[in-house]
């Protein structure tokens, strides 16, 4: 029996120094990316519009990185505060830890050179050296053209300094070595002409990370396969209550199949008529954190390119329960 033992706690203490070697070596070896490359981008008018025009309409980068009044639908950017940062996310709403969107005014950024911040942008690494955890979806934008990421990088450096000291971000066990690994190389891909629709509206899809919001994951957080774009990502609110993603597939039932163009454009559009007024949220009331108020910015022609890509999926049936109020709620 005492041979037992031994041979038993000989087995445990060699799982235990593979476990330990196999988090030096993940420590020591991960993030596994490429230097951050020489770039000095310049900041013509040209390129900071451009550069606006996706950050704040189409990758909205702003959504995170601003303050944002969820007294109102769908939670409007507050005056003053775009790039400052500070939103945090947590084990309350179903993250591995606890993680906080960053400073990307001048403030934030000014130990940051241009290419450190396209390779954070694209890989999810800092210029520390530090693997992101992807809240911010940087798998979709080591996609992107280059061009657009330069501009949006233009576009950063060209806000308003905001003095807000934001704290790191601190991934739960065993996540915090997980992440490390998931950083990789960009795989840039070249911006299809606006004139090939189908194309460019994919590109778009992309680059706005649809995919990401809109299909379910599991515990990790990881699309699954052969569900994509089928909705019912849940994200829950402070007080308790739970909003889910939409289903973009054209099943004709629980998708966007039976939407014409007119009603897809029109959904986003309805949010800039002079006439429409954001209505007020009370707690435990339905609310969204859909951006819509930023992405009614959206050019219409791009609007209607993405609606194309959406036309080629095919279609999942999923029908989603949209909105559950907070438990003991007598909605």
């Amino acid at each position: 029996m005492k041979k037992i033992f031994k041979v038993v706690a000989y087995l445990l203490g060699v799982v235990v120094v593979l476990i330990v070697c196999g988090i030096a070596f993940i420590n020591f070896t991960f993030p596994k990316v490429k230097p951050a490359p020489e770039l000095a981008i310049n900041h013509s008018p040209d390129r900071v519009a451009r550069g606006a025009y996706l950050a704040n309409h189409v990758t909205v980068c702003v959504d995170c990185h601003s303050t944002r009044d969820f007294s109102l639908l769908s939670g409007p950017i507050q005056p003053g505060t775009i790039g400052s940062g500070g939103d945090r996310f947590d084990q309350s709403m179903g993250f591995p830890g606890v993680f906080y969107a960053k400073n990307i005014t001048p403030f934030g950024i000014s130990d940051y050179t241009d290419g450190e911040l396209y390779r954070l942008i694209t890989t999810g690494v800092t210029n520390e050296g530090r693997a992101m955890f992807p809240l911010m979806p940087y798998p979709f934008y080591g996609k992107m053209d280059p061009e657009d990421i330069y501009d949006i990088i233009a576009y950063i450096r060209s806000l308003e300094p905001i003095e807000n000291e934001i704290p790191d971000s601190k991934a739960d066990f065993p996540v915090n070595i997980i992440l490390k690994t998931i950083p990789k190389d960009a795989d840039p891909q070249p911006k299809p002409a606006t004139t090939d629709q189908l194309a460019y509206g994919k590109y778009l899809t992309n680059v706005a990370a649809c995919m990401e919001c809109h299909s379910p994951v599991d515990d990790q957080g990881t699309i699954l396969a052969g569900k994509e774009f089928s909705g019912g990502r849940e994200f829950v609110f402070p007080d308790g209550s739970k909003v889910r993603s939409a289903n973009l597939t054209q099943d004709q039932q629980s998708g966007i199949g039976s939407w014409s163009e007119d009603m897809f454009v029109g959904k986003f559009k309805q949010y800039l008529d002079s006439g429409y007024h954001l209505p007020k949220v009370q707690p435990g009331e339905f609310n969204t954190i859909m951006p819509w108020v930023m992405y009614a910015g959206m050019k219409e022609a791009d609007l209607k390119a993405i609606y194309a890509y959406l036309k080629t999926l095919d279609p999942i049936s999923n029908q989603v329960v949209k909105f559950s109020p907070p438990s003991g709620s007598s909605e």
